[in-house]
């Protein structure tokens, strides 16, 4: 008798807790509907109505290239629009900079960084695009031995005689090109034939660029011979000089033939030749 008064009390009490446990339920569902009827279950639950998994977190290397996730690069600085290019830079009393423009040529591109890298000198290479996209391989090998790459536009035309949307599309076309080659984009921008307009600077900042002219003209364009680029750069050299070449678009033996020449002598005159570290203007 006592053990079926017992039993019967633990069944009142599991009664009542369910009970309690379902009141428990209906509250939290009306809370959720805003109303009492039943939750209405998530169209991602099962089909019994369990409630959905929260989505993981998606893998930030594993999904990047499809949907974008992982890390991201930060927009370059943009700097100030100017009126007039960059024509000497600042970094010691005796420092100097060597520019190359139109490559990389597949040919003289390799002659010119072999003979910086024997003499353990950075330089600039302003690359039009159309090159840049056939030959990411000496990019990259500029990056890797600490050059710097600048914009020379995609197919190196007049720029003030276009309209600003065609301007647009040479700079960028080049910025993608390097981008995609190098991973990252070029901080420099040089016209081509030194021909600037407002469109032109303000682009350029637009991209995060400074534009960069230049302080003595080789000339090698014009295949003077190698002893006139040679007389050039010597006789214009001067604290802050930014001297021009080409690593590309023709003939440009000379151009490796004087650099050989002229880069000793200038190191031995106790010249500093490396890349920029800001504008003097």
């Amino acid at each position: 008798m006592k053990n079926d008064e017992r039993l019967q009390g633990r069944r009142t009490l599991l009664r009542g807790g369910f009970a309690l446990v379902g009141l428990a339920v209906t509250a939290a569902c009306t809370s959720a509907n805003g109303s009492g009827g039943p939750a209405k279950p998530s169209p991602a639950a099962g089909a019994a109505g369990a409630p959905a998994k929260r989505p993981m977190k998606p893998s930030a290397y594993r999904l990047e290239p499809m949907t974008g996730y992982g890390p991201q690069r930060a927009a370059p600085a943009r700097p100030p629009v100017r009126k007039a290019p960059i024509l000497q830079m600042s970094g010691g009393s005796r420092s100097m900079v060597l520019t190359f423009d139109d490559g990389p040529d597949p040919n003289y591109t390799p002659q010119v960084l072999d003979i910086l890298r024997s003499h353990h000198v950075k330089a600039m290479f302003f690359v039009c695009g159309e090159m840049a996209k056939d030959n990411p391989d000496l990019l990259r090998r500029m990056i890797d031995e600490g050059h710097t790459i600048g914009n020379h536009t995609w197919s190196h035309p007049e720029l003030p005689r276009m309209t600003r949307r065609k301007i647009r599309d040479e700079i960028e076309s080049t910025v993608d090109a390097v981008d995609k080659a190098i991973g990252e984009t070029p901080r420099w921008f040089r016209a081509p034939y030194g021909a600037w307009n407002r469109d032109v600077f303000e682009l350029g900042s637009e991209y995060g660029m400074e534009p960069l002219a230049w302080t003595v003209d080789t000339l090698d364009w014009s295949e003077p011979g190698t002893s006139s680029i040679v007389r050039r750069v010597i006789e214009g050299a001067a604290p802050g000089v930014v001297v021009l070449s080409h690593d590309a678009g023709g003939n440009r033996s000379q151009t490796v033939a004087a650099l050989r020449r002229y880069l000793p002598e200038l190191l031995s005159s106790g010249y500093k030749l490396g890349v920029p570290t800001r504008a003097t203007v």
